[in-house]
């Protein structure tokens, strides 16, 4: 699966059903280049166990307000639309596999 662009229209919707990896970047934001290609090599090593996806947070500042993101790259993980991690900075493969197959292995919240 490829990484999901989110806008204000369909942030809320995609969070609220099952485990999503968010990456909040800037297109200008050299750490966010180097975070990029991990974040989509997950997206295609998980395929359907998880949904990857990314916010421009120039393009979308209302979703960065809203989650108060003040640096970037800063990555969340929702499961059935509740914020459970937040990880500020460039993070390894291994760190979110870790913590997205974690969630995964739960089950549903509700």
């Amino acid at each position: 699966m490829d990484v999901i662009s989110l806008t204000k229209d369909s942030f809320h919707k995609q969070i609220e059903h099952g485990v999503t990896l968010v990456d909040f970047y800037a297109t200008w934001c050299g750490p966010c280049k180097i975070q990029l290609p991990i974040v989509e090599e997950i997206a295609k090593e998980l395929k359907s166990e998880a949904t990857i996806a990314k916010v421009d947070i120039d393009a979308e500042s209302d979703i960065a307000s809203e989650y108060d993101v003040k640096s970037i790259p800063t990555l969340m993980i929702f499961k059935d639309g509740y914020k459970l991690e937040t990880f500020v900075g460039v993070q390894s493969k291994a760190v979110l596999m870790q913590k997205i197959n974690e969630y995964t292995a739960i089950g549903d919240t509700c």
